[in-house]
């Protein structure tokens, strides 16, 4: 039977696919051990930011003024 996870052996390295070997030899090297906090820190500090600039956009006197004169011609639009 051929397991996707890491060998443990060298037997078990030669019954796996190259590509596969190939994938966990890199996973070894890789060490990215806590990587995923710091990936989930700097994708909620990315996220913050771009709200509070879509906000600082959208609030701005001139969205809510041009929002304001579309809705006011889509309501004045005679058929």
């Amino acid at each position: 039977m051929v397991s996707t996870a890491y060998p443990d052996t060298p037997e078990e390295e030669t019954e796996m696919s190259p590509s596969t070997t190939r994938a966990s030899r890199l996973r070894q090297l890789r060490g990215d051990d806590g990587m995923s906090t710091v990936e989930y820190a700097i994708g909620t500090i990315a996220a913050a930011a771009f709200a509070a600039v879509l906000y600082a956009v959208v609030s701005g006197d001139s969205i809510v003024t041009a929002l304001t004169e579309l809705v006011q011609r889509a309501l004045s639009v005679t058929f």
